[in-house]
């Protein structure tokens, strides 16, 4: 317990706010190096900080087993979100209190990465070869990490068979839960234009206001699906509405708004892009979308059982697989290899006082162990 809760801390006590480079990278490389890894970082984007087009560093690590040995890879990433107030200790200086550790990247997710490297200290070197796909750019845009990473290992011929993602998946407690795919992601701003004038001569102005509210309202009303065995129905919500007029007395010239829709493997990124795109060009509007991520399930089989039999035996419960939550780069990893994730328990990711149960961090290096050795056998 001691050993992965030194890891655990110094990875925290790295500041690396999203797009992370330097110092973390360096941590994880002098704990992986001992260890019989081949290291190989590389940073990608060339943007002012703060645009998407921002540095982002990147990390590949590989011990070799013997020759026509399987290849298990653990993912996950470095950054971090901003740490925002309220907290009772440093966000970037962890601090053990009572039974936790708390600070930021506790469960998201440089404690997992911790559980990790503990772990593959324990896998012998001739079980079979291992790596370690970790990026700075998770919480970020997403531009220049794991696919970046994918380009990367396509190039130099490192082909996992199975992968695994340390995202804090779990939600009561450790081992409840582990992810077997993930909705997909896209988000469409919409925009409206009109004619701007007087409001005491509407007949000299065109209002976009209206025509953007029936938009959103027959948006609103869509009922795109009712989801299906291991998806939950998808989902569209208007998360931003601006006009930007000061005036009391003006209408305005153009209306805009945002959605996002979170949606299953009965949709794909493109077919709901031309749907929205349809309704916005009936209201004389026009639709952009940014399409974050395709939907992705590993049916459960060989990998899903590997992952349940190393958590049945540590926490003595059977993990629900599930495909709800957010999105992960989970999403990119799947066209690589089968891919799941599991991780801590969720409950304080990206809140004030992230903390992470010091006990989960022995269980789950434990977890990981098995994990990777049945993967490998």
């Amino acid at each position: 317990m001691t050993e992965v809760l030194e890891l655990a801390k110094r990875l925290m006590a790295a500041a690396s706010v999203t797009p992370a480079t330097g110092s973390v990278f360096d941590r994880l490389e002098a704990m992986l190096d001992p260890l019989g890894f081949a290291v190989h970082r590389f940073t990608r984007g060339d943007g002012a900080p703060g645009s998407p087009e921002a540095p982002v560093e990147n990390l590949f690590a590989i011990r070799r087993g013997p020759e026509g040995s399987k290849h298990f890879a653990f993912a996950g990433h470095l950054d971090v979100v901003p740490p925002g107030g309220g907290w009772h200790s440093e966000a970037f200086e962890p601090e053990v209190r009572g039974e936790l550790l708390y600070g930021r990247g506790a469960v998201d997710m440089k404690g997992a990465i911790a559980c990790m490297v503990d772990a593959v200290a324990h896998v012998p070197a001739d079980a079979g070869t291992i790596s370690f796909i970790i990026t700075g750019d998770e919480e970020g845009p997403a531009l220049h990490g794991t696919r970046a990473l994918i380009e990367y290992m396509g190039e130099h011929g490192h082909q996992p068979d199975l992968c695994l993602v340390g995202e804090p998946t779990s939600v009561n407690r450790l081992g409840d839960m582990m992810k077997i795919g993930r909705r997909g992601s896209v988000n469409i701003w919409l925009e409206v234009e009109g004619t701007q004038g007087h409001v005491a001569y509407p007949h000299l102005a065109d209002n976009p206001i209206p025509k953007l509210v029936a938009m959103l309202a027959e948006l609103d009303a869509l009922v795109l699906d009712q989801g299906n065995d291991w998806f939950q129905a998808s989902n569209l919500e208007i998360t931003d509405l601006e006009v930007g007029n000061m005036a009391h007395n003006v209408i305005p010239a153009k209306a805009e708004a945002r959605i996002s829709i979170r949606f299953n493997d009965e949709h794909s990124g493109a077919s709901l892009s031309e749907l929205v795109g349809a309704i916005a060009e009936k209201h004389g509007g026009v639709a952009k979308p940014i399409i974050s991520g395709e939907p992705f399930l590993t049916p459960p089989g060989e990998f899903s059982d590997v992952i349940a039999r190393a958590v049945k035996a540590e926490t003595g419960i059977d993990p629900e697989p599930s495909t709800t939550g957010g999105t992960s780069d989970a999403r990119f990893l799947r066209a690589v290899c089968p891919v799941i994730e599991f991780g801590l328990v969720n409950a304080t990711m990206h809140k004030s006082n992230e903390a992470v149960a010091i006990e989960d961090l022995s269980t789950l290096s434990r977890i990981y162990t098995a994990i990777a050795k049945d993967a490998l056998g």
